[in-house]
């Protein structure tokens, strides 16, 4: 094969994706959706609690507890206020509803500077042909079919993913 054909070859990306909560959630996502919007062959491998972004409804929330190093600001008020960092105590990032509040205010955050949602993402995702595949052992390790998930999710094992890393231009573990 010559090096003209080799250009013209889109550059691929492999990703893992094996966090589902907010924050881990968007990695993936963007760097999914910006490649392949740049032409790139894009696929993400979703595994262990990463494959619960490829629920219908998604349900990924934010702890501060174990992020120590989540700024906690305020998405609303005066400007000096939502500038301030505000150390919450460990001993309160347990209390029932923390996760729910700091998820609350994280949206409202992202909403605020005209970033999209993580299913705006995905559906974007899935738009620009990137493939989603969820992980086979993952599945029979919690329980779930592929029925349970969207329909732009393909199944597949470790060597799926391996098959596709094999061939990427790029790799990434997120």
């Amino acid at each position: 094969m010559s090096d003209e054909n080799e250009s013209e070859k889109p550059k691929k990306l492999a990703l893992i994706a094996s966090k589902g909560t907010l924050d881990w959630a968007y990695p993936p996502f963007i760097l999914a959706s910006a490649a392949a919007a740049m032409g790139w062959d894009v696929s993400i491998f979703f595994t262990f609690y990463g494959l619960t972004l490829l629920l219908p409804e998604l349900e990924a929330e934010v702890s501060p507890l174990g992020n120590p190093a989540m700024p906690l600001k305020l998405p609303f008020g005066p400007e000096g206020l939502r500038k301030l960092d505000l150390p919450i105590p460990t001993a309160l990032q347990s209390f029932p509803g923390f996760n729910a509040a700091a998820t609350t205010l994280m949206k409202k955050t992202f909403k605020n500077k005209g970033v999209a949602t993580i299913g705006e993402l995905r559906e974007m995702c899935a738009d620009l042909g990137v493939e989603m595949i969820g992980c086979q052992m993952t599945m029979d390790v919690f329980d779930f079919e592929k029925k349970d998930f969207i329909d732009a999710c393909v199944i597949g094992g470790a060597a799926t993913f391996l098959d596709v890393a094999a061939d990427a231009d790029v790799t990434l573990f997120v």
